[in-house]
């Protein structure tokens, strides 16, 4: 079982890949619950010539960086241990990115499928629009205003002069269309 030490903070040494990883805010938290209740959790770090390398415990690093902590308390841990360790995060990290490519992809074709069903739906919505003007016209409409045959004739008839005089007569009353 390892024991916890007191390791220097300027002493340690932050790989690149990991700084990327900060998140200012949980590094902010983890400094206020410093603060009240103490460093509970050590963090690990491997040996490296005269310094330390930190393997686990960025938040916890930066947290002590900010409270103005000269020291942190850690486990050193083997460069094979620090190195699963790494396998461990790197695997976990990208099971986290399938994870979330897989969620975009879900998303993606929901979006795809529900477009599709609108743009199938509208020429159906069209006809059903169409379908309803049919059975009801508008109002205005000749076809609305019921006529018997009988008048259909007798206004074709009146309404065509058979001679000229007719035709004149017609013209000076004002109802020809000729």
């Amino acid at each position: 079982m390892l024991k916890p030490e007191s390791l220097p903070i300027d002493k340690i040494y932050v790989p690149v890949k990991r700084r990327k990883a900060l998140k200012s805010e949980l590094a902010q938290e983890i400094a206020e619950s410093i603060l009240e209740i103490g460093q509970q959790a050590p963090i690990l770090v491997r040996p490296d010539e005269d310094r330390f390398v930190l393997v686990e415990g960025l938040h916890r690093l930066e947290a002590c960086k900010a409270l103005g902590e000269k020291t942190i308390i850690g486990l050193l841990v083997s460069a094979e241990v620090a190195h699963q360790k790494t396998l461990l995060s790197d695997s976990a990290e990208a099971e986290a990115e399938r994870e979330k490519i897989a969620r975009l992809r879900k998303l993606r074709l929901e979006k795809e499928a529900a477009e599709k069903s609108t743009v199938a739906s509208r020429p159906v919505m069209e006809s059903e629009a169409a379908a309803r003007l049919r059975e009801r016209p508008e109002k205005g409409i000749g076809n609305s205003v019921k006529v018997r045959p009988s008048q259909l004739n007798r206004r074709t008839s009146a309404s065509k002069p058979k001679t000229l005089s007719e035709w004149i007569t017609q013209q000076q009353r004002g109802g020809g269309r000729y």
